[in-house]
Order: C-alpha cells, then structure tokens, then sequence
C-alpha cells in the first residue's frame, strides 16, 4: 500500500504525528523553531501534505516548490491569513483549519486579560514578589477600573465573540457589539441584552472595554489606528486576542505615550516575538502575553487531533472536519 509523503512544518502535541505516521511517510521539522523558509521550502517539495502552524507563510512560492502532488494544507489554527487560499483554491489544494475548538479557551484568556490590565492583577504579584509592598493595605495602592456595570465593545460576533460576551454578562457588563455585516444577532441580543450599534466608530466611543475577534485579511489589516484610539475614552482598555496587525501597533504605542487610553492588553503583536526595542515591552499601562489565546493542555491537544484528522481525512479523499476552501 502506498504510502502519502507529509512536511510537518512544526512538532505539535500528540497524537497528531503518530496518527499521521501510522498512513504517510512524516518529514518533520524537529526544531523548537519555526521552519526557516529555505527548509520550508525544500520540506514541501513533492509532498501530498502539509501540516503547518500559524507562523508558516503558505503563498505561491511555496505551492509551486511543493508541486503538483499537494492534496492539503492543515493548518494547526483557526485563521489561516498566513495561507494564500486563492492561489490554493486554483490549483485544487485543499486548506482545513482547526475550526472553533480554541473558542471557550481564548474567550477565557480574553477576560484574564480584562481582569489583569484593569485590576493591575501582575503589577500587584510583583509588588509582593519583589518585597515592594512595605506598608500593609493602603487605601490608594493600585487602584483600578471597575468590571462590573462598565461597557465591553465586541468587534466581531463570531464564535469567540459570542463566548466572550457570555462571560460579560456573568460580570453584570452593558455589551455592545459590531459585525461587519449588517445582520443582527437577535438570538444573542435577547440572551444577554447585547446592542449592535450602527458602526464601529460608535462601538469606539462608546466601550469602557474594546475586545477585537475579528479575523485578518484586507478590511481588518490595522483597523485600528490613531483615528479609532483618539475616539477611544481616556478610560478605555484595549484588548486583543485576535490577530497582531488589525491593530496599528505604531499608533497604539503613540495613544498609551499620550494616555489617549487608560491601557492595553495584548495576546498577539504585528511582529511576533516583539523585537526587544519595542517601546510597549517598558510601558506600564500594558498587559503583555505570548500569543497563548488556545494554550491548554485540552484544547491544543484537541486541536492537533483534529489538524492530524483533516489531512488524513482529504488524503483519503474524505471531508475534512473542518474546511476553508474547497467543497466536495
């Protein structure tokens, strides 16, 4: 029986590629780095699949090193602004993503990171850690926002949206929200008493916290600029979970410098690592994490079952569970 060649861009977590092993021939990037692009590109040559991360730039340099064999790309995320999907589309390769597995997770990590930058949750810990805290309770130490009453603004009402404004509403929060389609979620407004508002410039205006799930493609790319953060209260909060550059990160350095805002909280950057020059790895107002949105042991677990499951499925010329493109 013959066997399906596979470049795994990246070792993710198991069962994906023993599963994989079990019916293709694995080149794997054993690394703990990304694959860097000349390997990329001599990995993929003449193979059936690609299973790749987030970080890997899947364009037309790659497909035409890849050939005429290449069946699929799984992708071991929920985006896939990294994949050129027209360009796979037109040579009939299948793109599959991860779907919504990491919703529930993200969601969770969106309000630590409501909870950490409003309540100077880390600020706090390092007090007490670096023997800061000299004087007991003080009834001006640190004082934050309040949660409870203020008003979250989702921009994109999609499944991680919809999670978070779940958990707004357990925290008695007035929420807003605004899709890019004009359709209303009336379900979700009668639920938890959600408002869409007319535009997102309302939607700027208007949130105490604004929580970006949107994904990345032309219309998003730096939907946040100096326009948008001046129109933000000077008591507002910045959250991102979504993706690096739909905010303008030059412009948001700018409005934390000028306290336009009161503090962002970020998971995700326009250049991942940060280079170490980057003004916000010194700011304050700022709460900083290293794209962890799906890092649990069960949901990334769960997410490489189902990365491993889409190739093998197309491979076999079986639906992918979940698919971006191409429909059989």
């Amino acid at each position: 029986m013959k066997k399906w060649n596979v470049y795994a861009t990246r070792r993710i977590p198991e069962p994906a590629i023993s599963t994989i092993a079990k019916e293709c021939n694995v080149l794997l990037n054993n690394n703990d780095r990304l694959s860097i692009r000349s390997d990329l590109l001599d990995g993929v040559r003449n193979k059936d699949a690609i299973l790749c991360t987030l970080l890997d730039k899947i364009d037309k340099e790659v497909l035409d090193s890849a050939g005429p064999s290449l069946k699929v790309i799984s992708s071991y995320s929920t985006g896939t602004d990294h994949i050129d999907i027209d360009e796979a589309t037109k040579r009939g390769i299948y793109v599959t993503t991860t779907g919504d597995i990491l919703t529930e997770a993200v969601a969770d990590l969106t309000f630590a990171l409501i909870l950490g930058i409003s309540r100077y949750i880390v600020r706090g810990h390092e007090m007490v850690t670096q023997n800061q805290w000299k004087y007991g309770w003080d009834p001006n130490l640190l004082l934050g926002s309040d949660i409870h009453g203020s008003t979250i603004g989702i921009f994109g009402l999609g499944k991680i949206g919809t999670a978070v404004a779940k958990r707004a509403k357990g925290f008695d929060m007035k929420i807003i929200y605004y899709k890019r389609n004009s359709k209303k979620n009336i379900q979700i407004e009668n639920e938890l008493g959600a408002k869409n508002v007319s535009n997102i410039d309302e939607l700027v205006e208007k949130s105490d916290f604004l929580s970006l799930h949107c994904p990345l493609n032309s219309e998003t790319y730096h939907l946040i600029d100096r326009s948008k953060l001046k129109r933000m209260k000077k008591s507002a909060y910045l959250i991102n979970t979504a993706r690096g550059p739909v905010v303008n990160e030059e412009h948001l350095i700018e409005a934390l410098e000028n306290q336009w805002i009161a503090g962002a909280a970020l998971d995700v950057f326009e250049k991942e690592p940060p280079l170490p020059n980057n003004p916000l790895l010194k700011m304050k107002n700022v709460l900083l994490l290293p794209h962890l949105g799906s890092a649990t042991f069960s949901t990334r677990t769960k997410m490489a079952k189902v990365a491993a499951e889409n190739l093998l499925n197309v491979l076999n010329e079986k639906n992918p569970i979940y698919g971006a493109n191409l429909k059989s």
